[in-house]
């Protein structure tokens, strides 16, 4: 996973924003690119960010595309964070598609558990 930063607005200091370009390896072979903003407060441990991320390649064999949309906090430390695909954001093979998106950090490394259903689009 690669994030690069944009130049800080004069007019939002405390709001970052980024670009994502990943690759996903096994069921998922795939690149994604997107854009994140992210936000920390004055408290240690406590933030948010956002983000959209357009995945193109194939599930499972099925190729095509579709978009996830990223909503995290730190509450103090401790994270929630849900990851899901936007409705009727699947294309191609995976016109249809619904779920969800778990990151896995373990030694520094992310991995992902996606939960999904590929249903009949329209």
């Amino acid at each position: 996973m690669k994030l690069t930063p944009h130049p800080v607005e004069t007019e939002a200091p405390g709001i970052a924003r980024m670009s994502i370009a990943k690759e996903f390896h096994g069921d998922l072979e795939a690149a994604s690119y997107g854009q994140m903003l992210a936000a920390s407060s004055s408290v240690k441990g406590s933030a948010g960010y956002v983000a959209i991320e357009q995945i193109t390649g194939s599930l499972h064999g099925r190729s095509g595309g579709f978009v996830l949309q990223h909503s995290g906090t730190m509450t103090r430390g401790t994270p929630q964070l849900v990851v899901s695909v936007v409705p009727d954001s699947g294309t191609g093979e995976l016109a249809g598609l619904a779920g969800t998106l778990a990151i896995v950090i373990a030694d520094g490394k992310h991995s992902y558990d996606f939960e999904y259903t590929l249903g009949s689009a329209g």
